[in-house]
């Protein structure tokens, strides 16, 4: 079985991206990893050169800026991630540069991975998410956050990248059939200096909108203000091996108040029904389990 890694990034350092941390999560369990290193106002190259693995091979690209419609530019940078793999490799294990896999996991996603790979009807693999918010402690607990996603695909040419990148479709805009592995993806996105999410919030908004919708909705601040989420709660498992330095060298603080929720009817009615059944209802899905 071989196994290729791809991802994308631009200016992971002037907006704090831990795609290093990204990479070398998945580095393990892949026989190459492909990234392509889009134009960058930063030395993201040499920040992934750096990485000095012989299992990584870089791709240099230019993103079209003008591709701002439902940030359709993301999922471009993807596809030429992934049309640039071995095309021997039996599957691809996507990762984004804000997202990291705990080494626990490991294990069970390689055992997938060799369980499904004969099986012609498994298009992919669908992982369970964390999302970290506003420090390393706390995780999004409202039903806002989606909660799976493909994270592992077969290399077919018909499978390509959707709509703004968090997922995959095949053929004539089919959804991927897939089976649920009990792994999870750590979503780090929300989880850096405000002054660098602010930053971060401003450019990728730019991805989806004009510049003047930026200007007009988009608050002109120094930095980002982490108050407005509707419920988190305490972290109370260990984090990625990988990510250890990065938290060790947090340079902001910030504190919560687990007591505080702020739910709509619509969001306890599915946490409810979440809570007894497992099911969320009006969930998006852009995959079939099967």
């Amino acid at each position: 079985m071989k196994v290729s890694g791809f991802t994308f990034v631009r200016n992971a350092i002037k907006y704090d991206y831990p795609v290093v941390e990204a990479i070398t999560s998945i580095l393990p369990i892949c026989d190459e990893v492909v990234v392509a290193v889009g134009n960058s106002e930063d030395d993201t190259l040499g920040l992934i050169q750096r990485i000095n693995s012989p299992k990584i091979r870089i791709i240099q690209t230019v993103w079209d800026d003008t591709l701002r419609q439902g940030g359709r530019v993301l999922a471009e940078e993807t596809n030429k991630a992934f049309a640039a793999i071995s095309p021997d490799s039996d599957w691809a294990f996507y990762i984004q540069g804000d997202e990291v896999v705990h080494e626990q996991f490991l294990p069970t996603i390689k055992a997938a991975m060799e369980q499904y790979k004969d099986d012609a009807k498994v298009d992919g693999l669908l992982f369970n998410y964390k999302h970290f918010y506003g420090s390393y402690d706390y995780v999004g607990e409202s039903t806002r956050w989606y909660r799976r996603e493909i994270r592992v695909v077969r290399n077919r040419n018909d499978i390509y990248s959707y709509q703004d990148a968090q997922g995959f479709r095949k053929g004539n805009n089919l959804k991927l059939n897939v089976k649920l592995i009990d792994a999870f993806i750590y979503h780090y996105g929300w989880v850096k200096d405000p002054r660098a999410m602010q930053g971060k919030r401003e450019s990728f908004n730019r991805l989806y909108h004009s510049d003047e919708w930026v200007e007009k909705n988009i608050a002109t601040v120094e930095e980002f203000d982490y108050s407005g989420v509707d419920a988190l709660g305490l972290f109370k498992g260990t984090h990625p091996a990988v990510m250890q330095n990065r938290i060790n060298h947090v340079n902001w603080k910030f504190d919560y108040d687990l007591s505080y929720r702020k739910f709509s009817l619509k969001d306890r009615i599915r946490m409810f029904v979440e809570s007894i059944t497992g099911y969320r209802l009006w969930e998006y899905k852009n995959y079939k389990i099967i």
